[in-house]
This record gives structure tokens, C-alpha cells and sequence, in this order.
């Protein structure tokens, strides 16, 4: 009788703990000129594997840029450009990221972002994150985040489903 409790708890907890939290950046405001986004970073843990889920209307974006462009709002330089009104980018390193909106003055008037991922990372080759038009410098790797993680899910459950076949 415990062995199929067993089975069921870790079928449904190894996909929940392999897998990184979704952010949902302002939270139900989603990403606009009515966020504090300074407010609502603080709350927020942000972890290797996590993603930052942006929610916007037309006549926004998401840049990723460095500290010095994050600062100044300077928007001619992102890492990473998307577009299309809801983007998930893999948080895939650790250290400081930063987002500006690119549209002509919502940065200036508090429409950014500046995050610390905290973790490390899995020195996994890059990939190109969905919606993404460049490829940043600091090694972000797909769309599931840490790669190990997923791996090493699919190797539990698996090994568990063989442990009870056997």
C-alpha cells in the first residue's frame, strides 16, 4: 500500500521542484507605466531556473541592457530585445540583470526593472531564448532554465517508474 502513495508523491512533486517559479513581473498590473517595479522586485526571490514572465499591451517592450544603460535609461544598447506582449525569459545565471521598456520614455518615468538572481549557473551552452532577437553575453540558456534540473526530474521519476515495474 505505501509503495503506490509513494509513486503518486514523487510523480507529482519532481515536476513542480525540477522546474523553476514563473514571475510574473508587476504581478495582475503586468509590465506598464503604473508599476513599482522597485516594490515588487523586493518581494521576489529570484533563483537560477526561475523565469520572468512579462505581460504587456502594443505599445510596450522588454530590453535587457547593462547596469550603466539600466541606469541612464539608455535603450540603443539592449543585450536582448522582445517584442509581442508576453515574453518568458529564462533566468538562467546568477548575478544582476536589468529591463528597461524601450518606448520613448517609459524608462525615465519608472517602467524598468533591475533583479538579483541568486544560484549558480550550469555552464550549459547557450541557446536563443524564445522571442529574443539577440543572444546576451552572459550565457542564458533555453527555455527551460537549468537544464540539469530537467534532467535530473525526468531521472528520479523515471528510475522510480523502474523500481516499481521490476
Amino acid at each position: 500500500m505505501a509503495f503506490p502513495a509513494i509513486f503518486l508523491f514523487l510523480l507529482f512533486t519532481f515536476p513542480i521542484m525540477c522546474f523553476g517559479k514563473d514571475h510574473i513581473v508587476g504581478g495582475n498590473d503586468g509590465w506598464s507605466q503604473s508599476g513599482d517595479y522597485t516594490t515588487w522586485a523586493s518581494a521576489e526571490t529570484f533563483n537560477v531556473g526561475d523565469n520572468l514572465v512579462f505581460n504587456y499591451g502594443g505599445s510596450h517592450g522588454v530590453n535587457v541592457v547593462s547596469k550603466d544603460d539600466y541606469d541612464n535609461c539608455n535603450t540603443g544598447n539592449a543585450l536582448l530585445t522582445y517584442t509581442g506582449g508576453k515574453n518568458s525569459i529564462p533566468l538562467s545565471s546568477a548575478g544582476d540583470m536589468y529591463f528597461v521598456c524601450p518606448t520613448l520614455n517609459h524608462c525615465d518615468t519608472g517602467m524598468k526593472l533591475a533583479i538579483k538572481v541568486q544560484g549558480s549557473s550550469s555552464g550549459t551552452t547557450p541557446a536563443t531564448p524564445s522571442g529574443a532577437k539577440s543572444m546576451p553575453p552572459n550565457g542564458a540558456s533555453g527555455i527551460y532554465g537549468s537544464r540539469s534540473k530537467v534532467v535530473y526530474g525526468f531521472s528520479v521519476v523515471l528510475g522510480v517508474l523502474f523500481a516499481f515495474m521490476g
